[in-house]
Parts: structure tokens; sequence; C-alpha cells
């Protein structure tokens, strides 16, 4: 039996409720599979711990998660702190520290949900977003000079380098390739950008000649999110850079009906540190504590970590039970027009889990 080490970063928030029910949702998909087993180590680092001890996560935190086969992240944010600590603080410092330079985000209309376009279900909303996610416009160099004087400057500093463009992009092919449509998109906006979105174009064009069976196309990002809204259905696979995918997969978010639906994988394809899962509706701390936070997204992203870990039948079952729920529409929370809290949803996908493994 496959013996996985997990370790758990709720971080601030509902991060903390939401999940605390994907902990409880992966116990139940191991107890009916059979074939792998978790150890669960919880981390209480994020925006209370800095707080309390200057720092979002302890000096050794990347030595320390580096021990582990995946990690579980809830949300990162608190009002008392600026964003920009929480964010560079724990969520890059992990994310770059362990070439997590794959960002997969699904973006896919749930059964029973109601997103905010009138005339697309289902099947029009059902594609995926690759965001280079280490590099690009996040990449932290820059600087400030003459503060708090009427000549201060600010530098912001994209990097692209061609190793982290290509790996990116070879990921988003090789998945083009494995998927019905073989279709990619590629977000650029090289007519005001002439080095880095250049850059960008013309490693897409090399590429696609090792890749004759992938249909390729690329819009201007300010176009393509504008499909994201009148062709959802036209959509199968996009790529972009750092900022571009951010903006999109945000956008691609906002089509599935409720930021507690979306979930998002940080993913070190070669497996030599751990990747890291989570929800992306944030530590929204105006509901926090009150036990009516989506725990769907948070479960789906544990759907996506037993993808990642090889057992994608086990996914599957998770994803298949969170649509179960979704579909009959009687147990869901006030986000989706429900008055279920946390607990409940979790609980009905659970049910769901044992209920189709029969």
């Amino acid at each position: 039996m496959k013996q996985y080490r997990i370790a758990v970063v709720p971080g601030d928030g509902i991060g903390v409720d939401t999940i605390e029910q994907a902990v409880a949702s992966l116990r139940t998909i191991s107890q009916v599979h059979g074939g792998f087993q978790f150890t669960f180590d919880t981390f209480p680092w994020g925006c209370q711990y800095y707080l309390q001890h200057g720092e979002m996560m302890p000096a050794d935190g990347l030595r320390i998660l580096g021990g582990y086969d995946s990690i579980l992240f809830g949300a990162a944010g608190f009002p008392s702190v600026p964003d920009h600590i929480s964010l560079w603080g724990l969520l890059l410092p992990i994310r770059q520290g362990f070439q997590q330079y794959i960002n997969l985000r699904p973006v896919k209309l749930l059964r029973g949900t109601q997103g905010p376009l009138r005339d697309k279900g289902p099947e029009d909303i059902d594609f995926v977003c690759v965001r280079e996610n280490t590099e690009g416009e996040y990449s932290g160099v820059g600087g400030r000079v003459h503060r708090h004087t009427d000549s201060e400057v600010a530098v912001q500093t994209s990097v692209f380098t061609r190793s982290g463009v290509e790996r990116v992009l070879r990921y988003a092919f090789d998945l083009a390739a494995k998927r019905p449509a073989h279709e990619l998109v590629s977000a650029t906006k090289s007519n005001a950008l002439q080095y880095s979105m250049v850059f960008w174009d013309e490693v897409f064009a090399e590429m696609q000649q090792e890749y004759p069976q992938v249909r390729c196309r690329q819009y201007h990002v300010d176009a393509l999110a504008a499909r994201f809204i009148t062709a959802p259905e036209t959509l199968d696979l996009v790529v972009g850079s750092n900022l571009f995918g951010d903006i999109l997969t945000d956008l691609g978010g906002a089509l599935q009906g409720s930021l507690g639906i979306p979930p998002s994988g940080n993913i070190n394809p070669e497996g030599r540190y751990p990747s890291m899962f989570e929800p992306v509706h944030g530590s929204a701390p105006d509901i926090a504590g009150k036990g009516i936070a989506n725990p769907i997204a948070a479960i789906w992203a544990a759907s996506m970590m037993l993808d990642h870990l090889g057992h994608e039948d086990a996914g599957r079952l998770l994803l298949e039970a969170i649509e179960a729920v979704t579909g009959a529409g009687q147990v869901i929370t006030p986000d989706l027009g429900g008055t279920a809290t946390t607990e409940q949803v979790g609980d009905a996908i659970r049910a769901q889990i044992y209920a189709l493994s029969k």
C-alpha cells in the first residue's frame, strides 16, 4: 500500500475551515480505495503566525516542507498584514523555492451550478489554464529609490528566461496533445510588450514545429479575456505568463459561479520537489469562522492532488462526488444560493464518495 506524507498549511481565514474538509475527504477516499494511505502534518503558518513571530513561516520552512510528498494550502491574508507581505512571505517562496513552475487551473462549470453567463452551461465552460508560476512579471526584480520625495522611482522588472518559457509551453503542448480537442491558445501582448512577449511568441512558434498534432492560436490578452466571456466553448487549453495567467484564471473562476469552486495546482512536474494544491478563494476574513465557506474548491484541489500523485481514478471519484452534490442542489453553501454549512457540504460529498464507490 502506498504511503503519502502530506503537509497541511491551512493559513488564514476560511482556509482553515475548507482545508479541514479537504483532509477529511482524502481520508474517506483512502478508505474506499484501499491502495494508499495518508499521514497529515499541520503547520500553523500564515498571517497570525506573522503577527506573533514577525515572519509568515520559519526560516527553515522550505526545508521542513521539502520532506513531504505534497502540500495542501488553504489561504493567506489578513486585514492587518499587507498583501505583499503575506504573498512574498509564504506562497511565492514555496512556489519559487520548489520550482512549482506550473500553475494548473481547471475552468469547469459544475453540474447543477449557474455561472454569470446567461446562455452558457456546463457543456460550454470546460477548459484548462496553464500559467507560468515562478518568473515573468512576478519575478520580484526591481526596487525603489528616493523614497518619499517628489523624485521617487519604482522599477518592477519582468524576467523571461528561455528555459522558463520553454518548460511552461512544453507542459502546455504535452497536455494539449493528450486532450481530445488537441488545441492550444497562447495569451500574448506582443503589440505593446516588444521584448518579453515577442520573445514568448517566438518560442511558442518554434515549439509548434514539434507538435504538429496540436492546433495553435494566439490572442492578445485583452481579446482573450473578451473570448472568455463571449465564447468560452471555443477554448480547450490556454497558456499564459505569470501575470496574464493570474488575471485570466481569476476571470475563469468567475465563470464558475463562485470563487468557492475553482481549485489550483502549483506543480513541479519532475517531482523533484513537492507540489502544492489550494483553493483560490482567498482568506475571506468577512466570513471567516462563520462556518458558511464553500469547501468545494479545497476538496477539488485535493482531487487534483490525487491526480498528480498518480491516482487518477481516485481523483475522478472525488470530483464525481462533488458534482453529485452540486447536481442535486440540496446541500449547497450561501454563495451558491443555499443554506448549508461548510461541514454539511463536506459530509454530503463524503457520503457520495461511499455511494459512488459501491
